[in-house]
């Protein structure tokens, strides 16, 4: 299915609010130990260009139509936030929680794709500065914001079992 009909039950706010998330999402992990490296943030701009052609294929326009100005649309998201950690986390959390109003005007399986995607980007902007070899490890400050606790978790409605008369 194509990503216009996937989002169609979304209006131009909304599904602008969506895209939007990538760069909050961004700037809540990177950010969260009070230093947004310039690692995490090309990190965050390259993964979003590999998600245009990645699995799961129905989200790949979704991501193509956000790698284009991602790096742009992240560098004035961060000259508008607060430099103060807190409020700019809480600025970030209030914006991303509207996304609990529109994941579920999705069909299930897109905005449980859409809400997994979320969490896996998240993680892998965590694994971008820590650790050896500044690869794979998660700050303190980091995991507090890693499951994204301000967007309620989406979950796949199991498929209706098919007749076995069939």
């Amino acid at each position: 299915m194509k990503s216009g009909q996937i989002f169609s039950a979304l209006n131009q706010e909304q599904y602008s609010e969506l895209k939007e998330a990538l760069g909050l999402i961004t700037v809540l992990i990177a950010g969260a130990d009070g230093k947004i490296d310039e690692h995490e943030l090309n990190w965050a701009e390259k993964l979003t260009s590999i998600r245009s052609y990645a699995e799961p294929e129905e989200l790949n326009e979704f991501y193509e139509s956000i790698e284009g100005n991602f790096s742009e649309k992240l560098d004035q998201l961060i000259k508008e936030l607060p430099k103060d950690v807190d409020k700019r986390q809480e600025i970030l959390a209030e914006r991303l929680s509207s996304l609990n109003d529109i994941l579920p005007l999705l069909d299930n399986e897109t905005a449980y794709s859409l809400y997994e995607s979320f969490l896996s980007f998240a993680k892998h902007i965590a694994k971008a500065s820590g650790g050896f070899l500044r690869i794979g490890s998660i700050s303190a400050s980091e995991k507090k914001w890693l499951s994204l606790p301000m967007i309620q978790p989406i979950h796949r409605e199991a498929l209706p079992e098919e007749d076995e008369d069939e």
